[in-house]
């Protein structure tokens, strides 16, 4: 067994010695031993390479200088001697360059060399030929999602295909590899033309990123098959940024972008996101042939959702959110006749049940006079309680399209994150992004700015109205804000003016959000950061708008998770 880490690996020619070439494509939990023994700057994808190999210590391993990440991966292992045999090849970077073929067929006969002086076995030509000449699978032709970008790891593409119904198709680095040979046209020639011809068809599969053939990858945003994209990146790979750049530029497929640093330390974000994904795509299937059919429906028309059953109906949305949980219970009418924003405590389940109870109490009703409870927010699959779980995305979107008709763009920011959402005239979601793991920008970070300055939120809010001097907060971390605003009230700056630029800072970032969902006139703020009159006027200056504020902005999430319920 051979573990590799690249495409442009030469498994026919291992398979030639009788090894397997087994993949190396886990998501770390993390990489302190890495870290501790490759350079910082070194990516998170090199990193949990490396982390996985130094825990597994495979005993033979092939790399592939495909980027640089490579042969630093190779010269931290080559130092730790963790492999019985280690290999970097090199890999031209074109596929048609003056004597590409040559220079890489030269790199696979000294591998073969090296793994016959390792292993004490032959290169057997015949199982190559039987290798290279095997035919690859026919791939189902029919619609499908695609996962474009950069490897995703196999526990990302896993719960990728868990989330997302019907045909999916990972067309990633790694999982887009074919290499074929008609054996009638090689098996007569010599060994070493024979690897010339192979190194060939290697080097002309589809190209990865680092190949230097962007037009020949545009090929797969082509497909008519092609019915939406989840486009996975590592942090700081430029190649796949840049492409990803010119897919949003040049298509109107539903897209998604997933970033991550290659390890699981952001499934709950990541969950969030291709949930919601996966809901959008099943909206704009559903709403789509509807459009013709009701384009002369005027707003009040698209609250009737179904006809009143029984007088009796009661439904209730549960927001589990990272700050508050926050219940609403709706009759038949779309009346809330209960609402409760209670802080979410040490679980989510119980924060979930008390929050539920008390508005329960509010409307002297008991559960059992529930038809339906439906479950939104981080803590959504956490909760005992309810019959089905949509994320805070889906649910933010009708809860803003019930409370606003003419709503298009929505700003919610919650207490660990910031969303913005493009919505369509029937509320279905079009595009959405979120902030990564970082608290700035969030209703976090304002509370902790506001202890710092010792302030209640209700004064945080109202303060930064009453500015003189434009006070500059540098710092977009949350920690370094912090440092930031200490030394400000070191330097007597008044509070009113750091308050100010608190708000401007916030408002800088999640308008850089909301700008890259190329938003449309109609905006409603939700969450509970809707009630800080500071910030939202720094917002409403950053996008030269008006954001429609309403007194159930915290409840928004809950609000369209009781009309799913009730729908």
């Amino acid at each position: 067994m051979v573990n590799y880490v690249c495409k442009y690996t030469p498994l026919e020619i291992l398979a030639g010695f009788g090894e397997e070439g087994v993949l190396i494509d886990r998501l770390s939990d993390e990489y302190e031993l890495a870290g501790r023994l490759s350079h910082d700057n070194l990516c998170g994808f090199g990193k949990s390479m490396v982390q996985d190999i130094l825990e597994a210590k495979p005993s033979a391993l092939v790399l592939v200088n495909c980027c640089d990440t490579m042969r630093r991966m190779y010269e931290v292992l080559r130092e730790e001697e963790v492999c019985g045999f280690l290999f970097l090849l090199d890999l031209p970077h074109r596929q048609k360059a003056c004597c590409g073929a040559e220079r890489l067929a030269k790199e696979f006969l000294k591998l073969i060399e090296a793994y016959e002086s390792y292993s004490k076995k032959t290169f057997d030509r015949e199982r190559f030929l039987d290798a290279v000449c095997l035919r690859p699978e026919s791939e189902d032709q029919g619609p499908y999602i695609g996962i474009l970008g950069v490897r995703c790891g196999q526990e990302l593409e896993s719960f990728i295909r868990k989330s997302i119904p019907g045909n999916i198709r990972n067309l990633t680095c790694v999982r887009n590899r074919k290499v074929f040979l008609d054996r009638k046209e090689v098996e007569n020639l010599e060994q070493n033309e024979l690897i010339r011809v192979y190194a060939q068809a290697v080097l002309e599969q589809f190209p990865c990123g680092r190949m230097g053939l962007p037009e020949k990858r545009r090929e797969l945003f082509s497909d008519p098959n092609l019915k939406g994209v989840i486009y996975h990146t590592i942090k700081f790979c430029d190649y796949y940024e840049m492409e990803y750049l010119h897919l949003k530029q040049t298509t109107e497929l539903p897209v998604l972008k997933l970033e991550t640093d290659y390890t699981k330390q952001s499934e709950g974000q990541l969950k969030t996101r291709i949930e919601a994904f996966a809901e959008t795509l099943s909206a704009l299937s559903m709403t789509k042939p509807m459009k013709n059919e009701n384009k002369n429906k005027n707003n009040n028309e698209n609250k009737s959702v179904h006809p009143v059953r029984k007088e009796s109906l009661f439904v209730a949305g549960i927001d589990s959110g990272s700050t508050s949980t926050d219940v609403v219970i709706l009759n038949e009418k779309k009346e809330i006749v209960s609402s409760v924003i209670i802080p979410t405590g040490g679980g989510a389940s119980v924060s979930a049940e008390d929050a539920l109870q008390k508005a329960l109490e509010k409307a002297s009703l008991t559960e059992n006079d529930l038809t339906n409870i439906v479950r939104t927010g981080y803590g959504r699959d956490y909760i005992d309680v309810g019959s089905n779980s949509i994320t805070e995305i889906t649910c933010h979107a009708k809860g803003a399209h019930f409370l606003y008709p003419q709503a298009r763009t929505i700003i919610d920011i919650g207490g660990q994150d910031s969303k913005a959402i493009k919505i369509d005239a029937e509320g279905a979601v079009l595009n959405f992004v979120m902030n990564d793991k970082c608290a700035a920008g969030t209703g976090r970070f304002l509370e902790m700015m506001a202890r710092t300055l010792g302030l209640s939120l209700d004064e945080m809010s109202e303060i930064g109205l009453d500015w003189k001097e434009a006070v500059h907060i540098s710092s977009m971390c949350t920690v370094f804000a912090e440092s930031e605003v200490v030394s400000l009230v070191a330097q007597n700056k008044a509070v009113p003016d750091i308050v100010h630029g608190l708000n401007d800072s916030v408002a800088s970032k999640v308008s850089s959000l909301v700008k890259r969902i190329s938003p449309e006139e109609g905006y409603i703020m939700t969450g509970g950061v809707a009630n800080n009159r500071g910030v939202v006027k720094a917002l409403e200056e950053k996008l030269e708008t008006t954001l429609f504020i309403c007194e159930e902005a915290q409840l928004c999430g809950a609000l369209g998770a009781a009309l799913f319920a009730l729908q």
